[in-house]
């Protein structure tokens, strides 16, 4: 891939290539404490669908890293549409009544951007994206109640995760019936990945939050577990299991781990402690390219971002364009469990890593599109 260097406020780093990005965008309004950046990589196939994050500590090239995985993801799925993602810096546990101002004004500061589709992402969700909708009538992952299929509610992430790891059995030799499974980040995704995961008969061992980690190798009480967190608590609270350090989930006996946090958690200086066997990725981007490199060299299977927790931009896709709730679940099933297959059949048999499998896999269908558009990078 032909990188080229891009100068920005923040220093100098490489991520311009032949697929893009299309447009990066700042939007800044000081009166109200909005900064914000919207990456729009490439809309071959369509507008741009990708979440709105909400943090603290996060950067332009994490947006752009994010809106790539976006693009492949979309154009791993076949769907009409590109990749985009949007990062808001604000602290997403403010008060609601300036969160919600907040969001009106990114809102605004994206109405001219008709590339890009925003949806709910980590420190924002269904009712945020109301808020957008409210203001310039283009949103993903919307309540119920105007006509959305709340991803969150659902767990569409998850459900696809869930997928990914049944269709991997024969890939990684493990078998869900029985795996042991350990999740760092124990919000929507998470949640709803160990949910469905236990449908097939594997058991949560071992969950991390922001504030600590709780591990029992007999099995966590899902349920408890979640509505401990609805109420506003802790997995470091659970009081059926051992509470140790968040950073201890590495190092958790499992056969599943699934991170579905921030970027890069996984990366050179701990990829080494992992002793799981199947890599779920449920975050984008959770790992290093090198440490997805190591991990196949210690023969841990690793699902690439794009393929395995696609679940939620299909759902949002089959919103967007009118369908039901049913048809979102059934595509879900459907492209995931297909591209999963594909993915690591192909790894296996031209001796690839799976996301380089996957990377040809999801470039053949973009470069495809953009053949047929007057796209240009």
């Amino acid at each position: 891939m032909d990188m080229k260097s891009v100068e920005n406020d923040e220093g100098i780093f490489r991520f311009a290539d032949d697929l893009g990005p299309e447009k990066i965008v700042h939007l800044y309004q000081p009166a109200l404490g909005l900064k914000a950046i919207v990456v729009i990589d490439n809309t071959a196939a369509g507008p741009g669908i990708g979440g709105t994050r909400m943090a603290v500590d996060v950067s332009v090239e994490e947006c752009f890293r994010l809106a790539r995985a976006m693009t492949l993801k979309n154009a791993a799925a076949g769907l009409p549409h590109g990749g985009g993602k949007s990062v808001i810096f604000a602290d997403p546990a403010m008060p609601g009544d300036q969160k919600e101002e907040l969001i009106r004004a990114f809102a605004q500061g994206i109405k001219d951007l008709a590339g890009y589709i925003p949806g709910p992402d980590m420190g924002t969700n269904e009712q945020a994206m109301a808020f957008v909708k409210d203001e310039i009538s283009r949103a993903v992952g919307l309540p119920r109640e105007l006509g959305g299929i709340p991803l969150d509610e659902i767990g569409a992430t998850g459900l696809g995760l869930a997928v990914a790891a049944k269709a991997a059995e024969e890939f990684s030799g493990v078998a869900l019936k029985g795996a042991r499974v350990a999740v760092q980040g124990f919000g929507s995704v998470g949640q709803h990945a160990a949910r469905f995961l236990e449908q097939h008969g594997a058991r949560l061992v071992a969950a991390a939050d922001s504030r600590g980690m709780t591990e029992n190798q007999n099995g966590l009480g899902i349920n408890d577990l979640i509505k401990l967190k609805k109420a506003g608590g802790h997995v470091g609270d659970f009081d059926k299991g051992t509470k140790r350090d968040g950073d201890d989930i590495i190092d958790v006996d499992c056969d599943i781990w699934i991170p579905a946090a921030r970027p890069d958690v996984i990366h050179d200086g701990n990829v080494d402690r992992l002793k799981a066997r199947l890599f779920l990725q449920g975050a984008n981007i959770p790992a290093t390219a090198s440490a997805e490199a190591r991990m196949h060299e210690k023969g841990i299977l690793s699902i690439p971002d794009f393929i395995a927790n696609a679940g939620g931009v299909i759902c949002a896709s089959v919103e967007y364009h009118g369908g039901s709730e049913t048809a979102a679940l059934e595509a879900i099933k459907e492209k995931i469990r297909f591209n999963t297959r594909e993915v690591l059949t192909t790894a296996r048999s031209k001796n690839l890593l799976p996301r380089a499998a996957a990377e040809k896999f999801a470039r053949k269908r973009l470069k495809r599109a953009m053949s047929l558009t007057r796209w240009h990078s």
